[in-house]
């Protein structure tokens, strides 16, 4: 048995040192590169990611929502700052968490060596919804995400059709316009997500919902019955206006 013990505990401690040693090799390796090309700024809020796409020229600057773009095999710069308490940020099939503290930026590199679709989420609680508070990373080869960025980078596309132009009429006349942004309207709220390019993005709520426009119009109608505790409120809507409305963010892509 003192063996049989003792054989267990030295193969434990061989694999622990062997798997510090590969990660601190990995870890080194990825943070002694020259500055990564790609930069993001992504803040914490109750309860959402607000990503910011860096560039030199000021033009080429945008921000979006709970969704990351990425090239794959390009090391990336993620900043992490917080708006309001401590967030933790994990996206397990690429790194490990970075916790995101109100006052302090926190740096993590991270690279995607192959495309695909990899969930991220909140890993420090940080009140009522922080189970829905995810983030979605997208890994493209490279010239797919220059397409994705340069759409990005647009302001929105004017509806070209009467039912998503009384959609844009009723959101500019709501409450809507103080809290969000889209480009190239009146709308220049910066307290809630970005909206440009809405109705590209794979979820709404933070990861909470499928992007649909039955998503949407439950969301635009009832936010605290899907995300009780969300600093969304209620915008009183009359029945035939959610339609318009909901087309409206729908085609905005």
């Amino acid at each position: 048995m003192t063996r049989a013990v003792t054989a267990a505990t030295i193969l434990t401690a061989a694999i622990v040192i062997a798997l510090t040693v590969v990660s601190y090799a990995a870890q080194r390796a990825l943070f002694s590169r020259n500055e990564a090309p790609l930069q993001l700024l992504v803040k914490g809020h109750q309860w959402w990611w607000e990503v910011t796409y860096e560039d030199a020229q000021p033009s080429r600057r945008f921000t979006t929502a709970n969704e990351i773009h990425v090239p794959v095999r390009q090391p990336v710069l993620i900043k992490l700052q917080s708006s309001d308490v401590i967030h933790s940020f994990w996206i397990p099939s690429l790194a490990g968490k970075m916790d995101v503290i109100p006052g302090r930026e926190n740096r993590l590199v991270i690279e995607a060596s192959k495309d695909g679709t990899f969930r991220g989420q909140c890993a420090e609680f940080c009140g009522w919804q922080h189970a829905h508070m995810a983030i979605t990373l997208v890994a493209h080869p490279a010239e797919d995400f220059e397409r994705w960025r340069e759409n990005q980078i647009s302001a929105a596309e004017p509806p070209d059709d009467p039912l998503r132009k009384r959609g844009m009429e009723i959101f500019l006349s709501r409450p809507c316009v103080i809290c969000h942004q889209i480009r190239g309207t009146p709308a220049a709220g910066k307290v809630a997500p970005d909206l440009t390019h809405v109705g590209g993005r794979l979820h709404i709520a933070a990861g909470t919902l499928p992007n649909s426009r039955g998503n949407l119009a439950a969301w635009i109608t009832d936010p605290q019955g899907i995300k009780p505790g969300a600093h969304m409120p209620l915008v009183r809507l009359e029945a035939d206006e959610i339609e318009p409305l909901t087309r409206y963010l729908e085609g905005l892509r």
